[in-house]
């Protein structure tokens, strides 16, 4: 069968494109390898009207909504290669079944690398984080660190200090300047030039990090940006462009959520450089309509 579109990647901008093209009574194709990128985190915050939901059950229940419209069909597996042109593409899947559809929208997210620090990556989602309009609410009061890793770590330590009181630890990264200093200093973060070298603590909770110098510094939980890629290769292989964002490479974006190949569109985290569950709903929306209209003008 040919589909008016693949969806690949079943996450939040994956599901919100395909609703809209369901409503839309285009017969589609959502494929899902079930590994979202917010598979580490106990609850989404900051989602409007599902604030401290765990991810996969907002999943399960979008799921459960879209499978009412007759148009729609799934597979469950890994999409390992696309090719083709405009009304003339392929999905190849692991198992080596073909899809066929006039357009594709790929919400395939990005993979997560973080900082070679023993203790931090088995923390990840739980008390070592990425966002903290996501999570600062949930370590509100508690003693905070900011790990520089990206541009705008900095940033980010500035803005800490209205969840709890704040560490910014260079981690040999980056100079402060005397302006940074007074900056810092007037949002009462301290500010620590001696790398972090281990996380320590029970299980998942962090309850100090152990620094190079040997000293151990009280901490309860890490704000931090992963370096990221994307988490499949079709843009690429497709020859969708990209462009750099803060933390990594991602699709450059058209009208629409149309990618740099016509009749591709892309959403979430892997078109964008800023990765919220909200924006990545929204951007999925966009993208099911641009692909709808795309069909009709």
């Amino acid at each position: 069968m040919s589909y008016d579109v693949i969806i690949i990647g079943g996450g939040f901008a994956g599901m919100s494109a395909a609703l809209q093209l369901a409503r839309a009574r285009r017969p589609i194709l959502m494929i899902d390898a079930g590994l979202p990128r917010n598979r580490f985190a106990e609850a989404s915050h900051g989602f409007l009207g599902q604030d401290g939901a765990a991810p996969a059950a907002i999943m399960r229940e979008a799921l459960r909504q879209l499978s009412a419209y007759p148009t729609v069909d799934f597979v469950h597996g890994h999409a390992a290669a696309a090719r083709g042109e405009l009304d003339r593409f392929e999905v190849e899947m692991e198992d080596g079944a073909v899809h066929a559809a006039r357009r594709l929208i790929l919400a395939t997210g990005v993979a997560d690398t973080l900082p070679d620090i023993p203790g931090l990556a088995e923390r990840w989602g739980v008390s070592v984080m990425h966002c903290p309009y996501c999570h600062g609410y949930e370590v509100r009061d508690r003693r905070i660190g900011v790990l520089a890793n990206h541009p705008m770590a900095a940033h980010q330590a500035l803005m800490l200090p209205d969840w709890g009181p704040t560490t910014f630890f260079t981690q040999g990264l980056m100079e402060i300047d005397a302006d940074l200093a007074a900056k810092l200093a007037g949002r009462g973060v301290q500010a620590e030039t001696t790398p972090i070298v281990a996380v320590l603590g029970e299980g998942q909770e962090i309850a100090a990090v152990r620094l190079a110098d040997g000293r151990v510094a009280p901490l309860e939980a890490i704000f931090t940006a992963p370096k990221t890629a994307p988490a499949s290769p079709l843009a690429e292989q497709l020859g969708c462009a990209f462009e750099d964002g803060m933390t990594g490479p991602h699709v450059k974006l058209e009208t629409g959520q149309q990618t740099t190949l016509p009749g591709v569109y892309s959403a979430g985290d892997v078109a964008s450089p800023m990765h919220n569950a909200t924006l990545a709903s929204a951007a999925g929306v966009m993208a099911g309509i641009g692909a709808h209209q795309s069909l009709i003008f």
